[in-house]
């Protein structure tokens, strides 16, 4: 049995597995598979059948003696031959030549292996293990748990004993292996503690269809259906154990497995928890720790402090602990919040988390990004990440479940976008300030946050600018002070200034801002007195330090990469770092984390004014941003290409007039376009609508596609493409808009709306003939062609094909015409030409290994893997299919790993493994959740369905058929027919 992974993206289970690793100790052996004896890692010689037998017996007894009677019993039983005693004496001494005299020793006319320890016999190992997962179980510890069990049962290599004669072997075989099917059961029982229930469901499937008259797999799969979401096939099970057990036995299911069906039936809550899976913990280190630095000359505010610490700290009795504070900006709640979140976080010993919701800014993070953070930072993998913000926000609680953990949520725009972000479980804390008063957070006490009090506001000036400057000029430092509108913020700001200039006086910092032209009169008037204060602190600031705050608060995405901020200030690097380094030492600016810079939401909006005001030339804004552009269009056609070498797309797309960043490798590229995926589009968005930056934005877009089909940002990317086809249709640019529909195509095919995707292909074709674009023809005619067969329009589909097919071939694009080659491999494949088919996926294949482009050679082995199995050829079907999996799965593919599980599954059912087909199609479930759309879940569920009646679970078989037919009758899709059929029997009977 495998070990268990982590609940990333489950693992198709292996046909073929390979031995276990050799002991470590200098001799070793193993019984859980064949017996076998290695010494310094090479496998030795153990002679016949009844030669390991008689090894095997001595392994067994762990290093006791056993007499000759005894392994003449062992090997022959009741019925040993004459000769028997001088055959055990002749295996021992063959024995003894292959493993040497100190191993295998006579005494007491009987004979021992010595040198059990340390390791060297696979059984003690797993005894070993399965013991540690026990106490680490007693202790709390599922996590250590699961992962010894997981590596006690990768021990096993096959039937314990394999190939051993003899009575005791048999036996000891019957022993092994329920002590095996103990072991996994438990490790899966704790796969659902844990939550795991989705990514179990597949092997507890195949469990099942192994064992079917074994009732506690049965009695773990109907509680892992039901806590993925699927009650009516978790009542099936029971069903079919009913049935079956009846059949078979003439006995009723346990009372253990009655009492869940009818805690099923009446929708016990106790049987949700956990609702979703729990991430592991994450190596070490094993919590995170991101609050903001203490502010170390923190001053005042000590009843809050207080209030708030008590708040925090005393969860007992409560399901959570939340604090709200709320003030107007620069009132010092970041300050504040961060102060007491420091202070408490002794009672959080599993670690803090810290965003900044950027609440106050025209765009505001979205809680399902937010949620995608904080899961990875406790440890869950990017490709277990769920899509939806209710699939994120229900993981997030599970995985805090049993921590205690402080969340502060900064800058909170309203409850509703907190919500999601509660950890909502016992022993867990947040913390949330925010400009408005949440009386809508049920369960929050609510802070208001005023302006410090004038003794509280001339501390905090003292202990920044020093005691004895403000002792010498009290009332000049009171006047300053109340011209800050007793503002920490500004207070900090005016105080940082003035420190930094030693030959300046407290009289002439408060003259200066008695200047109502440097002060301004809103720095009396709420948010506005923050602006004031923001202007001494930029005046204070060296010319490059000026431009860099300009130039870099213009782009819209929530921070900004060191790479992108060198681009848009047209430096090096080491230069654009310096300067960086200083706008964060006067406040201006946030290190967000090591070469990623940020800035609160007002100071943003103030830099923008300033290079509206002060910068020269006046198109030097527009000119950064271009940089900007250029740079993300020069990095992601650089990821595109080196994903797929040879493409041509990277050749028809707009000029970058920035270098951009060069990748060394394929996963440090694919790395970077997800880690700037945010930033990225709001630079798309923010440009398309600038004078010169459309044509760059949609290709930049096209370059990125990899970000809709991956599913990780699929709706962000879908919104972006919508908004560049507005932008295109208003600035009369058919090109463009031909483009940006070619995107939002391949965003609509994947998510499985192919009527509305076939119709922005149908537009983006006219657009693009008319603008003599001949590459979006290419690619939305290849898309149609695909579309049309999914709608079984067979025609349809070869005429955009052989379209696609001609010009691919007029443009010189060999990958794209490889693509349409393979497509058409499966039109061909439908209309019944199965050798054509067969023979144009491997043309594409052969394209594709040429260019060492292993990406799309995935989707040509996955074409040729479908004609295959229509031929016959169900090994080598497979066998391609495996190849494209691992591919798909290591590109971070997750629509098209799941439709390679999905197309496994299909070979399986064809090759009569039903039980196997039936693991496939439940992971292509668990990888394709929140992708691919309902008819791409409705032909899993229907092969699914197919798999399980076939292994006898025929309840739960018309579930998934149901299932199907409900996705299918509400897309009015031609499978519906199909599905009936399949349902009919049932009716009838």
């Amino acid at each position: 049995m495998d070990v268990p992974r982590e609940p990333e993206v489950p693992r198709v289970p292996e046909q073929r597995r390979p031995g276990p690793s050799a002991p470590t100790a200098a001799t070793g052996f193993g019984v859980l598979g064949p017996v076998r004896a290695w010494r310094d890692g090479e496998q030795l010689n153990t002679g016949s059948p009844q030669q390991r037998a008689l090894l095997a017996a001595l392994l067994l007894r762990e290093g006791r003696t056993a007499t000759s009677a005894e392994l003449i019993d062992a090997l022959w039983g009741e019925e040993s031959p004459s000769q028997a005693l001088a055959a055990v004496r002749t295996y021992a001494s063959r024995l003894r030549k292959a493993l040497g005299p100190d191993v295998l020793v006579s005494e007491s006319g009987g004979y021992a292996v010595r040198g059990l320890g340390d390791g060297a016999l696979d059984l003690t190992v797993a005894q070993d293990l399965a013991a540690g997962a026990e106490k680490a179980r007693g202790a709390g510890d599922l996590h250590r748990a699961r992962q010894a069990l997981g590596r006690a049962l990768a021990l096993w290599d096959g039937e314990a004993l394999a190939g051993v004669p003899g009575p005791y072997a048999e036996a000891q075989r019957v022993r092994l292996e329920e002590w095996r099917l103990q072991l996994l059961e438990t490790r899966l029982d704790m796969d659902l503690e844990q939550g795991f229930h989705a990514e179990a469901v597949s092997e507890l499937t195949a469990l099942t269809a192994e064992h079917p008259l074994r009732e506690r797999p049965r009695e773990l799969l109907m509680l892992a259906l039901y806590r993925s979401g699927r009650q009516a096939e978790a009542l099936a099970v029971y069903t079919d154990t009913r049935r079956l057990l009846a059949e078979e036995l003439g006995v009723d299911p346990r009372p253990g497995l009655r009492e869940l069906q009818q805690r099923i039936l009446r929708a016990d809550p106790d049987l949700a928890d956990p609702p979703t899976p729990r991430a592991a913990p994450p190596p070490a280190p094993t919590r995170p720790a991101q609050l903001p630095a203490n502010v170390p000359d923190f001053t005042g505010r000590d009843a809050h402090v207080r209030e708030l610490a008590q708040m925090l700290t005393s969860v007992e009795g409560r399901v959570m602990a939340v604090s709200a504070l709320a003030g107007i900006g620069g009132v010092g709640k970041t300050t504040l919040a961060v102060h007491v979140a420091h202070r408490t976080r002794a009672a959080f010993p599993d670690g803090q988390l810290y965003v900044d919701l950027q609440g106050a800014g025209g765009r505001s993070a979205e809680p399902e990004a937010v949620l995608g953070s904080f899961l990875r930072a406790l440890g869950t993998p990017d490709t277990a990440i769920p899509d939806s913000l209710d699939d994120r926000a229900a993981l997030y609680r599970s995985t805090l479940d049993g921590r205690r953990v402080l969340v502060l949520l900064d800058n909170a725009r309203d409850a509703a976008q907190v919500r999601p972000l509660l950890p909502g479980t016992d022993g867990c804390a947040a913390l949330v300030t925010s400009r408005v008063r949440m009386v809508d957070l049920a369960g929050a006490h609510l802070v208001d946050l005023d302006v410090m009090s004038p003794d509280e506001a001339l501390a905090l000036f003292t202990k920044i600018v020093g005691a004895e400057r403000v002792a010498a000029e009290r009332e000049a430092a009171l006047d300053t002070v109340a011209a800050c509108g007793f503002l920490p913020l500004a207070i900090r700001i005016a105080a940082s200034r003035l420190a930094a200039r030693r030959t300046w006086t407290v009289s002439v910092l408060a003259a200066k801002l008695a200047d109502e032209r440097r002060r301004l009169d809103e720095l009396q008037a709420g948010d506005l007195a923050v602006k004031a204060t923001f202007e001494l602190g930029y005046g204070q600031l060296e010319p490059a330090q000026a431009r860099a705050f300009r130039l870099l608060g213009l782009a819209d995405g929530p921070d900004i990469s060191l790479a992108a901020a060198a681009a848009v200030l047209d430096l090096p690097d080491e230069e654009t770092e310096d300067l960086l380094e200083a706008l964060v030492d006067t406040s201006l600016l946030e290190s967000a984390a090591p070469g990623r810079y940020r800035y609160h939401d007002l100071v943003r909006l103030y830099a923008r004014a300033c290079a509206e005001r002060d910068e020269w030339p006046p198109d030097e804004p527009a000119a950064a941003l271009s940089r900007l552009l250029g740079f993300y269009l020069a990095s992601a056609a650089a990821v595109y290409a080196i994903e797929r070498p040879g493409d041509r797309l990277v050749d028809h797309l707009a000029p970058a007039d920035h270098p951009g960043l060069a990748f060394t490798d394929r996963h440090s590229a694919q790395d970077w376009l997800y880690a700037e995926a945010i930033c990225l589009l709001a630079c798309v968005r923010q440009c398309a609508t600038r004078t010169g930056g459309l044509t760059r934005a949609v290709d930049l877009l096209w370059a990125a596609h990899d970000l809709s089909e991956s599913g990780a940002n699929a709706r962000a990317y879908e919104a972006t493409a919508e908004a560049l086809v507005e932008a295109a249709r208003l600035a009369g640019d058919p090109r463009a808009e031909a483009r940006a529909l070619t995107t939002l195509v391949n965003v609509r095919h994947v998510s499985g709306r192919f009527e509305q995707a076939d119709r922005d292909a149908e537009r983006a074709t006219r657009l693009a003939l008319a603008a003599d674009d001949l590459l979006p023809v290419c690619w939305t005619r290849n898309a149609r062609g695909i579309i049309a067969l999914y709608q079984n329009r067979h025609d349809d589909g070869e005429e955009h094909l052989s379209g696609a097919i001609e010009h691919f071939r007029t443009l010189g694009d060999r990958p794209g015409e490889a693509s349409a080659l393979c497509n058409l491999s499966r039109i061909h494949l439908a209309t019944g030409r199965t050798a054509s088919a067969v023979a144009l996926a491997r043309q594409g294949i052969s394209v594709y290994d040429a260019m060492d482009n292993a990406l799309r050679g995935a989707n040509a082995r996955y074409a040729l893997g479908l004609a295959l199995t229509q031929s016959g050829e169900l090994t080598a079907a497979a066998d391609r299919l495996q190849e494209a999996l691992e591919v798909f799965r290591d590109s971070r593919q997750r629509l098209w790993e799941g439709m390679s599980l999905f197309r496994l599954a299909e070979v399986d059912l064809a090759a009569r493994r039903p039980a196997q087909a039936a693991s496939n199609a439940e992971m292509a479930l668990t990888v394709l959740r929140g992708i691919g759309g309902a008819w791409r879940r409705g032909n899993v569920l229907t092969v699914l369905g197919r798999a399980l009646a076939l292994i006898g679970q025929t309840g739960r078989a018309q579930v998934c058929w149901q299932d199907a037919a409900r996705i299918y009758e509400e897309l009015g899709s031609p499978e519906l027919a199909q599905v009936r059929a399949l349902l009919a029997p049932a009716r009838a009977a």
